[in-house]
């Protein structure tokens, strides 16, 4: 992997640069969307091309729970398995230690989790989750650490910060490099020293990236925010920065300006399958009876393929009528609609005004 930064924005902390992988380019900022189980749900691989997304999230947990990061690798790795041929990005499992609360034990070996499919046991290590991830032949993959809730005892964060960083050695340890790239994940709640210290150690071990975990987990936009202010600037510049589960575009707005590269989240699919969907003027809610008879797109300036053949009556129609279709035109609109305002962003850093598009889209996207 190599990360090239092309332009920084004259205003803010906002950058714009490419990661290249044996995949593909990857232009920064960007939105992955996810794909926890091997797919984005109700797209396939074309249509997330035709939308322009250049990278996907996978979840290393649940690819081991089904079918097994063995059956993966028999037919070639995710690439092959999933027929896709641009970036793929893994998650160690540790997100689970935090959604998964009340099916874990954690201790400073690793993870027991019991299945929420099945009750059976998993065990994940730092040298299993490196197992796992190799074999799953991801571009870049994140090294297991322990995602905390909000709020968090300052002692408990204090100690999973030393788990984090002894777990995150212990992949370093373990890393088969090749053509991948391991990117560290910093914690340590809303406690500012507690955070610098784990960024800071993290950084002395020269990771190939850095991402910052564990929020948006319910401490809201404001703290957020105060962290990435003291954490991001911690982190080396000439590595690409990466704040994970993060998906609403305030939010990413404000990771942007703040110098954060990368971004993913269920947000855009998960809202367009429950009948929400983003647009330029602000969200449509296709279950209002105001659309049954509505002739207009989604959105009148998108150019996605659902906007440009289907009307909010007959997508308000689908989902009345229980049709899968629905679904995945909704999903589709908001997938092509969060790459879109990426790449306008981009556009902006490198024209030297992103303050300005970031206050014009959030004003244009008010109800």
């Amino acid at each position: 992997m190599q990360f090239r930064l092309l332009a920084s924005d004259k205003d803010t902390n906002a950058r714009c640069g490419e990661i290249v992988t044996a995949h593909g380019k990857i232009d920064t900022p960007v939105f992955m969307p996810v794909g926890t189980q091997a797919t984005v749900k109700t797209l396939t691989p074309d249509q997330l091309k035709d939308a322009n997304v250049s990278a996907l999230l996978c979840n290393t947990y649940h690819l081991t729970l089904r079918p097994g990061e063995s059956i993966i690798s028999e037919i070639g790795g995710l690439h092959k398995f999933m027929n896709w041929d641009r970036a793929i990005i893994t998650d160690s499992g540790g997100f689970q230690v935090f959604s998964l609360v009340g099916l874990t034990h954690v201790t400073d070996d690793g993870v027991e989790f019991r299945s929420p499919i099945d009750g059976t046991g998993i065990f994940l290590s730092p040298e299993k989750a490196m197992k796992i991830q190799h074999s799953l032949g991801a571009d870049i993959i994140m090294a297991f650490d322990e995602c905390l809730p909000y709020p968090c005892e300052r002692d408990k964060a204090k100690q999973s910060i030393y788990r984090t960083i002894n777990w995150a050695k212990r992949c370093l340890n373990n890393h088969q490099k090749e053509d991948r790239a391991l990117f560290a994940i910093v914690q340590g709640s809303v406690f500012k020293d507690i955070r610098e210290e784990c960024a800071d150690r993290l950084v002395e071990m020269d990771f190939d990236g850095y991402a910052i975990g564990g929020l948006s987990v319910g401490e809201g936009n404001i703290l957020m925010n105060e962290v990435l202010e003291y954490t991001t600037p911690r982190l080396p510049k000439e590595k690409p920065r990466y704040l994970m589960g993060v998906g609403f575009p305030q939010d990413i707005m404000d990771g942007i300006e703040r110098g954060i590269d990368m971004f993913d989240c269920v947000i855009p699919t998960r809202n367009g399958r429950n009948g929400c969907a983003f647009t330029s003027t602000g969200k449509v809610k296709i279950h209002n009876s105001r659309y049954k008879a509505d002739e207009s797109p989604l959105d009148e300036n998108c150019n996605c393929y659902t906007c440009n053949n289907f009307s909010r009556a007959y997508i308000k129609h689908l989902f009345t009528a229980n049709e899968v279709l629905g679904l995945s035109l909704m999903s589709l609109h908001n997938i092509f609609f969060f790459e879109e305002i990426m790449r306008k962003a981009r556009q902006s850093i490198i024209e030297g005004n992103f303050k300005g598009f970031k206050s014009q889209l959030l004003f244009s996207m008010q109800e």
